[in-house]
């Protein structure tokens, strides 16, 4: 048995989960796919940014516009994504086109400037598929072409024919068939914008398919995604029509990245709801262990009270201000706790406890 197949049994003898369990790991798992999918692609908001625009609906700090809009779009998205994978529905060509247009959410023209000075411009169709070339410039310089706008219908035509019969076949197991559909899909690039994070959104459709935990490709660890795939791409070669028929044999080193992802997740959600401990705490994919309970103390604190100013918190705990203000310092700088409003604001913690009692929101 392999490791993966034993932590998915590990995982199925503590389902179902309980309600405050679930939600909290659905919570966690909304603003983390959200952030990291978006980021990948240069969407600037911070994580905090993030975690207050979708889980409060405010905004902290100075934000680019479209970002925020961006961000929101992404999130019906994947809630879209998650009430269609409860269907059983089989996938359609409809439902890909719906999701590209719900995160996209309308055309928009981008502007080029040309080597020679002048600038061109051209529209992304939301909700269609490409209407010119698209490319991608590698590491070494070489253009990387990807199907062109005249393939893209039959070629994902076929992709979701082989998906679903695949399905049904069962065959594959769910780490292979997301693997395997991401990887086909990315190189038939089927949109003119928005084709990495639909492939991320139906890498969780097909996992929450087979009751798997869902997924997060790290911004943070960009390159390691990035270079599972190039690994095929060498070994499948340059022709769309070939990456686009890709077979299981040829994308081992990307199967082996996504069981990787799987085996990372239900690691941490396991350790996240079973925890017990209140000194260790969750941000952004990474158990935090504070060694000061005073560090504990005043991020439980400005959960339960964000109103708390820094004298109330030197009262409470007994220590001097400025101990107390190098705390928050330390916290800020690390983007655990963020100040919404300054005189009059309130305390933000986006990092969260992976104890309830210990003071998650």
């Amino acid at each position: 048995m392999s490791k993966l197949e034993e932590l998915y049994n590990q995982w199925l003898l503590i389902q179902p989960l309980k309600t405050e369990d679930r939600a909290r790991l659905d919570q966690k798992f909304s603003l983390e796919f959200n952030y990291n999918s978006n980021h990948i692609e240069g969407n600037t908001l911070t994580y905090g940014q993030t975690e207050m625009l979708l889980l409060f609906g405010k905004v902290i700090d100075e934000a680019n516009m479209k970002d925020l809009e961006e961000m929101k779009a992404h999130n019906v998205g994947l809630k879209m994504m998650q009430t269609e994978a409860a269907t059983k529905n089989p996938l359609t060509g409809t439902f890909i086109r719906q999701l590209h247009q719900t995160i996209l959410r309308e055309d928009y023209t981008v502007y080029r400037q040309l080597p020679d000075g002048n600038t061109t411009s051209y529209v992304i169709h939301a909700g269609q598929y490409k209407t010119r070339p698209n490319s991608v410039i590698t590491v070494t310089g070489e253009r990387f072409e990807y199907a062109s706008p005249e393939e893209t219908p039959a070629l994902m035509a076929d992709l979701i024919q082989w998906y679903n019969e695949e399905e049904e076949k069962g065959e594959l197991s769910p780490a292979e068939l997301a693997a395997i559909f991401h990887y086909r899909y990315i190189r038939i690039h089927p949109f003119e914008d928005g084709n990495g994070r639909i492939a991320r959104l139906l890498v969780n459709f097909i996992l929450l398919r087979h009751n798997y935990p869902v997924i997060i490709v790290r911004s943070k660890f960009k390159e390691v995604y990035l270079s599972a795939l190039n690994k095929c791409d060498t070994i499948v070669g340059s022709i769309p029509s070939d990456g686009a028929h890709a077979t299981l044999s040829q994308l081992k080193p990307f199967v082996e990245y996504i069981e990787n992802l799987i085996i990372d997740e239900i690691t941490n959600d396991i350790k996240f709801i079973s925890e017990k401990a209140v000194n260790i705490w969750w941000y952004d994919g990474e158990f935090i262990t504070f060694r000061s309970d005073n560090t504990v103390k005043i991020l439980q604190l400005m959960t339960s009270n964000p109103d708390i100013t820094v004298r109330e918190l030197a009262d409470k705990l007994k220590i001097n201000k400025s101990a107390i203000q190098k705390q928050i310092k330390n916290l800020r700088e690390k983007e655990y706790i963020s100040r919404v409003g300054e005189k009059k604001g309130q305390w933000h913690v986006a990092i969260v406890c992976t104890t309830q009692k210990g003071g998650t929101k």
